[in-house]
């Protein structure tokens, strides 16, 4: 199927292939046993019953675009960023905010030029309400990507990958301080701080801290 002239690859032949693949996928984990359903889509968990639920699906254009990214690698990484660390709405959009309500500015797209940009004002707990709507429930991922590092199945594609290459697995170095006269000393009680993690500079740390502990006084004066 021909494409315009510089065109990474034809839509169409893209788009079939990754339905295929798909379908393939799902048919497979269905097979295996991996899929569950509840409540209204119970009865799919039968073979015939899924393959016909799929049937409609085959002959569906699915919707598959691919391009070379503007700005290279750094410039994708720059852009899932944005994403990855903000939740619903940033601060710079927060105009105003009281113990009752919150004004906020949105975009309206239904509008044009400038008349675009609004403020919006909601009582507090409709706006957390609001908020806590874009928070997803646990183990649920917040970045719509997959790949080879995808984090779900990065350990086992890393160890394929140096499989395939012949590369010998690098062994983990221990990062913490064996020598204990290394440990600085509390600055409060004058003990030796006890190390919890070591990690590199840039990188986040797994611990998080708990909060303060309350110190109760007895007066014995």
């Amino acid at each position: 199927m021909a494409c315009r002239p510089g065109f990474f690859l034809p839509v169409r032949v893209l788009s079939r292939l990754f339905c295929r693949l798909f379908l393939e996928k799902l048919i497979a984990a269905h097979g295996a046993g991996q899929l569950k359903f509840f409540g209204d889509h119970a009865a799919l968990a039968d073979a015939p019953a899924f393959a016909a639920y799929l049937a409609p699906l085959r002959r569906a254009e699915w919707v598959v675009y691919a391009k070379r990214p503007f700005g290279g690698p750094q410039a994708v990484l720059a852009y899932l960023s944005r994403y990855t660390h903000r939740v619903a709405i940033a601060n710079g959009r927060l105009i105003a905010c009281d113990r009752s309500r919150v004004t906020f500015r949105w975009k309206d797209y239904r509008a044009k030029g400038r008349d675009r940009q609004k403020l919006m004002t909601l009582a507090a707990a409709e706006f957390i309400r609001r908020f806590l709507i874009h928070v997803l429930p646990q183990c649920f991922h917040r970045i719509r990507h997959y790949g080879l590092l995808a984090r779900g199945t990065r350990p086992d594609n890393i160890a394929r990958a140096r499989e395939l290459l012949a590369v010998a697995n690098p062994e983990r170095q221990p990062t913490a301080v064996a020598a204990d006269q290394t440990k600085p000393n509390c600055p409060c009680c004058g003990g030796r701080m006890v190390i919890i993690e070591v990690f590199e500079r840039g990188t986040t740390p797994w611990h998080r801290p708990t909060g303060p502990t309350t110190v109760i006084r007895i007066d014995t004066s």
